[in-house]
């Protein structure tokens, strides 16, 4: 009840909006509506991608992506790597400053680099730096990077938010990731209310050396205003009032949006999301195999997503997301358990369950993004072949504990929760299922070998062969069942007036560009 009485109040006083986030916009700022807010503003302390989006703004990277999510030059215009691949050679672009008008330098990487692996409090993506020992400033615009062995993964993560470069004059600076936040990006934070609103102020030094914009220098809007606006209606209507530029619109009002042609709609490509089915594997009834495979056999992802997010989304076969390395959709279909409820059945029937005595499990899912009613359409198709599955809806980082905690637990009835992670690389599968795991879940002597050699093979061909290994060993097992893949929540709409906006890949929105006409700028 609580819920749609909020629905309610958001649609009929949109403009109540206006009261926190937007009436605080200039007449020359871009305001963009979002369903959450983020977790921090320290790159190295959450996942999230809210958090990572924002990352995105407000620091730069040693490299970007271009329009496929190749890596490019950014901060760094250059590199060399030793023939063992355990050295690293980065040559910076001259030119950078940092916020407080401090020049970004080779200083500032090796703060960033030695803060991820500080053991005191290390980054919650330490894994995903790979082996580096050592970080030496060479010159100031000049440093190598040292590793215990080889880690081919290393180039794409450094075109990743988690790897923004952290200027050294945050250090010992109170409120660091709260109150203030020293970067070299394209926008200034000016102050973050938690659950509210992130106002930023354009970076009038900010040079472009690779990210993907065409602008090369600051962005044309003078601020960009980030507010939380959880309820779609509330975000449309204040879209159609023009207090909002750019929000994620009502899933279910797209096609009419599109077919009227009255906001522009922007649908992210190149995600690199997966969305799958994990599950605690340490205790009954999921540290059966045969249990994480009825599961996977009972799930019509394909007939879900059609109902749910109609051509927004795509069914996906692979533990990585599409366009990431290695994902082969007819290859993964072969050891994926695809959908087929005789064998969910008979595979229940061997472990004792049946219509008389239902598996029953929660079912963790995160908000937003219309996940509710696909949720309960998995709920509807796992009932079918007598599993009991009881839908917890929480947000994301009540969610990434919760799942942790469902890990370390010793007792009770194993849970499952629908997970989403987004990476460029198959690396992720290191994070996630490589001892001790991200959540603490499955992990094996085995699996941690086959991931271990997907690091080190610089050769692509028997990368990519490795890479699968880890892809058979997931799915035959029903570690990781995939489920869907690019689109899903991550649709943009735009007043008319907003020119230049793009989603780079991996859901990074760029405002560089943006101009929006019945505005000043």
């Amino acid at each position: 009840m609580g819920a749609i009485r909020r629905l309610s109040h958001g649609i009929a006083v949109a403009g109540a909006i206006g009261l926190s986030g937007i009436t605080a916009a200039h007449a020359a700022d871009i305001v963009w509506a979002r369903y959450g807010d983020i977790d921090t503003l320290d790159p190295q302390k959450a996942t999230s991608t809210l958090s990572l989006q924002v990352w995105s703004l407000i620091y730069d990277t040693l490299l970007a992506t271009d329009k496929d999510g190749n890596p490019v030059p950014n901060l760094a215009k250059s590199w060399t790597v030793n023939g063992a691949g355990t050295e690293y050679v980065f040559t910076l672009n001259a030119g950078a400053v940092c916020h407080d008008g401090t020049p970004l330098d080779a200083n500032d990487v090796k703060y960033t680099v030695d803060r991820a692996f500080d053991a005191a409090a290390p980054s919650v993506t330490k894994a995903s730096w790979g082996p580096i020992s050592k970080v030496e400033v060479v010159d100031p615009l000049t440093v190598k990077f040292t590793l215990d062995k080889p880690f081919v993964a290393l180039v794409p993560f450094l075109a990743d938010s988690f790897s923004s470069i952290v200027c050294d004059s945050n250090k010992g600076k109170e409120g660091f990731g709260t109150s203030s936040a020293i970067g070299s990006g394209p926008w200034k934070l000016v102050s973050w209310t938690k659950g509210d609103k992130i106002v930023l102020a354009k970076n009038g030094a900010y040079k472009n050396f690779g990210k993907l914009a065409a602008n090369k220098g600051a962005p044309y809007m003078d601020g960009l205003v980030i507010t939380v606006v959880p309820e779609p209606q509330a975000r449309l209507a204040a879209l159609k009032t023009g207090e909002v530029d750019i929000a994620e619109p009502p899933l279910d009002d797209v096609e009419a949006l599109k077919a009227s042609g009255a906001l522009k709609i922007a649908v992210a490509g190149n995600t690199g999301q997966n969305v799958f089915w994990e599950f605690a594997a340490h205790r009954p009834p999921f540290n059966d195999a045969r249990a994480r495979l009825a599961v996977g056999y009972a799930t019509d992802a394909a007939a879900a997503i059609s109902l749910v997010y109609g051509d927004l989304s795509l069914p996906e076969a692979c533990p990585v997301s599409r366009g990431v390395f290695g994902n082969d959709q007819e290859f993964c279909l072969k050891y994926r358990p695809n959908y087929d409820p005789e064998k969910a059945k008979a595979l229940l029937k061997e472990l004792g369950y049946g219509p008389a005595k239902p598996l029953e499990t929660s079912m963790l899912v995160w908000t937003g993004g219309n996940r509710q009613k696909l949720a309960e359409v998995f709920q509807a198709q796992l009932a079918e072949v007598g599993i009991k599955a009881n839908i917890e809806m929480m947000d994301i980082g009540t969610m990434n504990a919760r799942v942790r905690q469902e890990n370390e637990t010793a007792t009770g009835k194993g849970s499952m929760d629908m997970m989403t992670w987004s990476w460029y690389d198959p690396d992720i599968l290191y994070a996630l299922w490589h001892s001790p795991g991200a959540y603490r879940g499955y992990t094996s002597p085995e699996l941690d070998k086959l991931l271990d050699e997907t690091r080190v093979l610089t050769d692509p061909a028997a990368r990519k062969a490795k890479v699968q290994e880890v892809f058979k060993y997931l799915l035959s097992k029903g570690i990781h069942i995939p489920l869907y893949t690019p689109g899903w929540e991550w649709v943009f709409a735009a007043r008319p007036a907003v020119e230049g906006f793009q989603i780079a890949p991996f859901v990074y929105p760029v405002f560089n560009d943006v101009k929006i006409g019945d505005k000043k700028s």
